[in-house]
C-alpha cells in the first residue's frame, strides 16, 4: 500500500477539505498516480492526529470530486483528477516524455493508436492535389450538416467494406469517432435517459453518456460478447431506449462475436423495440467478420464507423448510417454539436477512399498490427486474442496475487503505462484484475519488446516483491 501523507499543516479552511485539496494538488503534479492505493482511513488519522470521522469525511469528498474510489476488501485508490478512471495523453509526444519521478522514457501501451505512425506522404500528396484542382474556395464555405453528396457516398463505400450496403443518401459525416457516437446517443435518448452497453465498454461512450445526462446500464459479457439472457433481462428491468455494442474486436476484450450471438442479439432487441448502436471503428482489421447487426434486418440499427484507427487519429472524420427517420435526428445533433465536419478533412478522406489508398493504409496497418500482436502473445500468452483475430489491444488477466490498481501502478514506477479496468467498467463491480495492453503506441518494435519484458518480469513477481522495487 502507498503511505500518501498529505501536507495540510498551512492550509486554512475544514481539515477534511484540506485533506482533499492536498489529494488534488498532488494528483496534478504526479506526486500520486491513478491506481495507487490510499492509507486505511484509520492510518492515516493516527498519521494526521486526526478523528478518524475526519478522514472518512475528507476521502467522501474526494469520492464525490472523482478523485478516488473505493471498494470493500480492496481499500482506497486513486482514480485521478478527473472523472476518467485512466489519464490519458492524446499526444504521441507527450507519450515520449521521460515518466515522472525517472530518467527513463515512458513506454505507452495504453493508448489504441494506429499501429503505423506517418504517412506524411500521403498527406502532402492529397493536399497538393486538392490545391491543384483549383477550387479550394469550395471547402471554405458552410456545408450541409451531413456532408456534401460526395463524401457522402465515400462513407458508403466506406461503410460498404462492411458487408452493410447503403446509399450515399443514408450515411452523416461526423468529426471522427467519438463524434459519432455522440450523435448517435443524442439520437436515440434523452438526458435522464437509461442506454444499456457491455459491461466493459469504451471509456469515450462513457464521456458521451455523462454529457448528454444518460445512465449507462452494464450488460454482462463473454468471451463471445453480450450474453443475450443478460441483454434480455437489461431490457426487461431498465426502460433502456438503446443498446450500444462493439461486436467487431470489442474493446478492451478484442472478442469478435459470432452471426449466431449478432443474431441473438437484435432478436432480443426487437422484440424491446430498441435501436442498436453498433461501433465499428476497429471492424477493417477483422476482414472475415461476421455482417454487422445492422445488415441482418431484424433491429433498427445505427452504424458507426471512422477513420482514427485505420487510417489517422488526426483524421477526425467518422460515418453514420441509419434508417431516414433516424438518420434526421443524428444530422440534427451534428448540427448542434459541430456544425458540420471539417471540409479540409472530408475532402481528404473522400480523395483517399476514391482512390485506393486508405485501402492500402489499412492492409498495411493490419499487416504490423499483427506482427505486433504475434509478439505481445509470445511473450503473454494468457493475452492472446479470442478466435485468433488480428487487434490493436489485448486484454490480460492478471494471477491471483495481483490486483489491477496495484499491476498498474507499479508497471508505471517501471515507465510502462497500461490500462487499468476501471477505465472501462460502467460499474465498479464489473472491473476485474486485469489490463487492457494496446500496440500502437509504442515507437516501434524494439520498444514494445521492451516495455513487454517490463510487464513479463512484473507478472513473475508477488506484489510484496514488487513494493521493494527501486
Amino acid at each position: 500500500m502507498t503511505i500518501w501523507l498529505p501536507h495540510v499543516a498551512d492550509r486554512t479552511g475544514p481539515k477534511y477539505r484540506a485533506i482533499a485539496d492536498a489529494l488534488a494538488d498532488d494528483i496534478r503534479r504526479g506526486a500520486v498516480r491513478p491506481g495507487m492505493r490510499l492509507p486505511t482511513h484509520r492510518e492515516l488519522a493516527w498519521r494526521l492526529g486526526l478523528t478518524v470521522g475526519t478522514v472518512t469525511r475528507a476521502y467522501a469528498e474526494a469520492e464525490r470530486r472523482g478523485l478516488i474510489a473505493g471498494e470493500v476488501g480492496r481499500g482506497t485508490y486513486v482514480r485521478g483528477a478527473a472523472p476518467a478512471d485512466v489519464a490519458i495523453s492524446y499526444s504521441a509526444a507527450d507519450s515520449a516524455q521521460s515518466d515522472p519521478g525517472g530518467a527513463s522514457p515512458l513506454i505507452d501501451l495504453s493508448l489504441n493508436f494506429p499501429v503505423i505512425p506517418g504517412h506524411e506522404a500521403e498527406l502532402a500528396a492529397a493536399l497538393r492535389r486538392l490545391a491543384d484542382r483549383g477550387d479550394l474556395a469550395a471547402l471554405l464555405p458552410y456545408h450541409p450538416h451531413a456532408g456534401r453528396l460526395s463524401d457522402r457516398a465515400a462513407g458508403a463505400a466506406w461503410i460498404g467494406r462492411s458487408g452493410l450496403s447503403v446509399r450515399a443518401e443514408d450515411v452523416a459525416v461526423t468529426a471522427g469517432g467519438q463524434h459519432a457516437i455522440v450523435v448517435c446517443l443524442a439520437a436515440v435518448a434523452a438526458s435522464g435517459d437509461t442506454v444499456l452497453v457491455e459491461n466493459l465498454t469504451y471509456p469515450g461512450v462513457k464521456a458521451a453518456a455523462a454529457l448528454l445526462g444518460l445512465k449507462l446500464a452494464g450488460v454482462a459479457i463473454d468471451a463471445h460478447g453480450l450474453v443475450p439472457d443478460a441483454l434480455a433481462a437489461g431490457c426487461r428491468t431498465t426502460g433502456a431506449k438503446a443498446l450500444y455494442c462493439m461486436p467487431s474486436l470489442h474493446n478492451p476484450t478484442a472478442a469478435v462475436m459470432p452471426e449466431a450471438r449478432r443474431r441473438e442479439i437484435a432478436a432480443i432487441a426487437a422484440r424491446h423495440d430498441m435501436p442498436i448502436i453498433e461501433d465499428d471503428c476497429y471492424g477493417f482489421l477483422v476482414p472475415d467478420a461476421p455482417p454487422p447487426m445492422a445488415a441482418l434486418g431484424i433491429a433498427e440499427g445505427l452504424f458507426l464507423t471512422s477513420l482514427s484507427k485505420s487510417i489517422a487519429a488526426g483524421q477526425r472524420i467518422g460515418y453514420v448510417t441509419a434508417r431516414p427517420g433516424r438518420l434526421e435526428r443524428v444530422t440534427q445533433a451534428v448540427r448542434a454539436t459541430s456544425w458540420m465536419a471539417s471540409p479540409l478533412a472530408a475532402a481528404i478522406a473522400t480523395d483517399w477512399i476514391g482512390d485506393g489508398t486508405a485501402q492500402r493504409m489499412v492492409r498495411e496497418r493490419r499487416a504490423e498490427a499483427a506482427a505486433r500482436q504475434a509478439m505481445v502473445e509470445a511473450a503473454l500468452p494468457a493475452a492472446r486474442s479470442p478466435g485468433g483475430a488480428v487487434s490493436y489491444h489485448a486484454w490480460l488477466h492478471l494471477p491471483e496475487a495481483w490486483r489491477a490498481d496495484e499491476f498498474v501502478a507499479e508497471a508505471r514506477r517501471r515507465h510502462v503505462a497500461v490500462t487499468p479496468p476501471t477505465a472501462f467498467a460502467v460499474t465498479r463491480q464489473a472491473a476485474p484484475d486485469a489490463v487492457r495492453i494496446c500496440y500502437g503506441a509504442a515507437a516501434g518494435r524494439d520498444e514494445l519488446a521492451r516495455g513487454l519484458a517490463v510487464l513479463t518480469g512484473l507478472l513473475a513477481e508477488q506484489p510484496g516483491m514488487a513494493a521493494s522495487f527501486v
